[in-house]
């Protein structure tokens, strides 16, 4: 019976090191791998390129990594709700380079899938096209794109076997499953670990195939990134 499972985050992180590319899920603090950044944060690995759709915010999520000046370039869609992360970008501390999200999700997509590039007409006439090459199909230009060429990549699921697959829930769902095997290795945390043959195979998200190393995290804060209420009246 394959058995990807590993017993703790540290043994998860085995082989992080300096100045490597790390893809993390999540979008905001929505389906952030929480225990993954935790252990990058006490492990100080610096020089990391992180491809994200957002830093999170100051106090957690990837903003924990820009506290520690670890992050030396940010590959995202936006800047979010991180006032570290855009004090960073604006005072040129940190590289970023800001991508349309569909982009962002394809370009992973297309490291899992093994296909180097693709074009997209997103981005064409905008900054994001400046120095690609450019292509018209159909009477339309689009822009060249390469598939995200990472070292490890680190996911949040609900639920995964011991062999690795995984079912997402809700919108934590997000970027997750594009960056499954978009990598070279790939790292997940879940909330409930089961064993393999558990899962019935109509409701799994990605299989295990995509999936190196899979863990069961525990306590998880689920923070949410801005509460809004409703004012008495």
């Amino acid at each position: 019976m394959i058995n990807k499972t590993v017993s703790t985050v540290s043994e998860a992180l085995e082989g992080v090191q300096n100045g490597m590319t790390l893809m993390l899920g999540g979008f905001g603090l929505c389906g952030i791998p929480e225990k993954a950044i935790a252990e990058l944060v006490r492990l100080q690995v610096t020089d990391l390129t992180c491809i994200s759709n957002n830093a999170g915010v100051d106090t957690f999520g990837l903003g924990l990594l820009l506290q520690q000046k670890q992050v030396k370039k940010m590959i995202a869609s936006y800047v979010g709700e991180n006032a570290e992360f855009e004090r960073q970008m604006l005072s040129g501390e940190m590289e970023v380079e800001l991508i349309p999200q569909g982009t962002l999700a394809e370009r992973a997509r297309a490291a899992q899938a093994g296909f180097p590039a693709f074009y997209t007409p997103a981005g064409y006439g905008t900054e994001v096209a400046e120095g690609k090459e450019v292509r018209e199909f159909n009477g339309k230009m689009h822009v060249l794109e390469q598939a995200f060429d990472a070292d490890f990549a680190f996911i949040k699921a609900w639920k995964g076997d011991e062999a690795g697959n995984l079912i997402f829930k809700g919108t934590a769902r997000n970027f997750n499953p594009n960056m499954c095997g978009a990598a070279k290795i790939t790292v997940v945390e879940v909330e409930e670990l089961v064993s393999a043959g558990s899962l019935d195979p109509n409701q799994i998200h990605v299989p295990g195939i995509f999936v190196q190393r899979i863990f069961e995290g525990k306590d998880y804060e689920k923070r949410i990134e801005q509460r809004t209420v409703r004012s008495k009246t």
